[in-house]
């Protein structure tokens, strides 16, 4: 059986889907959107927290650990817990939480998440190269369209009007790398 890769930007990124993608043995290498403002409030976040397996546990950046407490589920998931209660007295609470502890969720399928996260980081120019194949044709379509929005509305006719925009862009391709001739004769043989 072929391998199969997929690459896709941080907009395509869904945990069912990347789960899905595992279990049918697809490698998938794309970033984890940031969806918390922490980053932003100066505060750390989840990806400050080491998570050590062997002893199911988080390590946060002051050194202490989280531990497990409970799982819930949420929306269809399964979601595990961990805190400690040491927070109130830790010297670096004011960059980690402004609550009286800081807590963090696990999903059960976070391990897959992470592999996707630790592909990315061993191979970034999977990305880069993602960017030169896929961006331009966006681009160059975009520029046609005149940079602006569809024509048509409702989704139909804006499927339809995308889809004719696609086949212009392959057909002008194709007669770049063939030639305009050798394209007639294929499509007379056809």
């Amino acid at each position: 059986m072929d391998e199969l890769d997929v690459v896709a930007d941080r907009g395509y990124f869904t945990g069912e889907e990347i789960v899905a993608c595992a279990e049918a043995d697809i490698t998938v290498t794309l970033p984890k959107p940031q969806t918390s403002n922490n980053r932003v409030k100066g505060l750390f976040v989840k990806q400050d927290f080491r998570y050590v397996a062997e002893e199911d546990v988080y390590i946060c950046p002051a050194g202490e650990h989280l531990s497990y407490h409970f799982t819930s589920v949420e929306k269809g998931q399964t979601l595990h817990r961990y805190w400690t209660n040491v927070c109130q007295h830790c010297a670096i609470k004011h960059q980690c939480t402004t609550g009286k502890e800081r807590r963090v969720t696990r999903w059960e399928h976070e391990d897959i998440l992470e592999a996707v996260q630790q592909r990315l980081d061993e191979h970034p120019e999977k990305m880069r190269l993602r960017r030169e194949t896929v961006e331009h044709p966006f681009g160059t379509i975009k520029c046609w369209m005149g940079a602006t929005h569809f024509q048509m509305r409702t989704l139909k006719k804006v499927a339809t009007e995308m889809a004719l925009h696609v086949l212009a862009y392959n057909l002008k391709r194709v007669i770049n790398i063939m030639g305009i001739r050798p394209l007639i004769a294929a499509m007379m043989a056809a």
